[in-house]
């Protein structure tokens, strides 16, 4: 949901045997710069915050269901914190973009510019960037995640066509993080409550996904969360027959990381 910007001026750090990536290529990565306004901002649930907003030329601007921008929120002293947070909502016809913030009950750059954030702000992002995406061959669409991930989940969901099979296990703190979804798609959806429980490594949505029972056809699965469970779940998807294909996996977070993702490959 949130990280810094992972792609640093003049070269990426490569991994072992990797060269390094042309400047064009990280500038292609980076996303397109755009400098948005705030509309406004309020809360959507006792632990999530809206903050809506527009710009000039949005015309061009052409997100993909689920991608993210990266917002390059200003600090007191030095580079501006670069932080990734999904597009839960773009009206192009408006200009108007929803970003959707989880308030963790400490103030990370993220937090603390939506709690502050008031009509007429200016922000600089880049994006829309990210490979996640809907496999439109698919029978049928499953999406595993916790409050970080409601965004891109329902984003995701409110694409699919009309009938279109989709089940969704999202794992929150409480009933009161439940969200409306209206969508489309012929969707199954089941809140799992950690009931007080710290957000974190658990077996929550392994056990949910460990007594489902997947239907006929080929099915196509989002995992997105925090990055031991993700990769707990996509293992469990491959034991039960998924291929690797059939499976978009990312790490949105993990305890003691400051921003950053994992693409689940292992």
């Amino acid at each position: 949901m949130a990280g810094p910007d992972e792609v640093m001026r003049g070269g990426m750090a490569p991994a072992a045997g990797r060269p390094m990536l042309s400047e064009a290529e990280l500038e292609r990565r980076r996303g397109r710069p755009w400098t948005l306004r705030v509309v406004k901002a309020f809360d959507i649930n006792p632990h999530m915050r809206r903050v809506q907003l527009t710009g000039d030329n949005l015309e061009e601007f052409t997100p993909k269901p689920g991608q993210e921008i990266v917002l390059q929120i200003p600090q007191p002293a030095g580079e501006p914190a670069r932080r990734h947070y999904t597009i839960r909502r773009f009206d192009a016809a408006s200009k108007l973009l929803d970003v959707d913030f989880v308030l963790h009950g400490h103030r990370t750059p993220g937090v603390s510019w939506s709690l502050d954030a008031k009509p007429g702000d200016v922000i600089d992002i880049r994006g829309p960037r990210g490979r996640i995406g809907l496999n439109p061959d698919a029978d049928w669409h499953l999406f595993l995640g916790d409050e970080t991930c409601v965004p891109a989940i329902f984003a995701l969901i409110e694409a699919l066509p009309k009938a279109a099979p989709a089940f969704a296990f999202i794992e929150v703190g409480t009933a009161a993080d439940q969200q409306e979804l209206k969508a489309q798609a012929h969707v199954k959806l089941q809140w799992l409550l950690r009931d007080g429980a710290a957000p974190g490594p658990s077996d929550l949505l392994s056990k949910a996904l460990a007594s489902f029972i997947f239907p006929s056809g080929k099915g196509h699965a989002i995992v997105i969360g925090e990055t031991s469970n993700v990769r707990n779940q996509r293992h469990a998807l491959i034991e039960r027959g998924f291929d690797k294909s059939q499976i978009y996996a990312e790490g949105y977070w993990r305890p003691g990381r400051v921003g950053g993702h994992d693409h689940v490959n292992d």
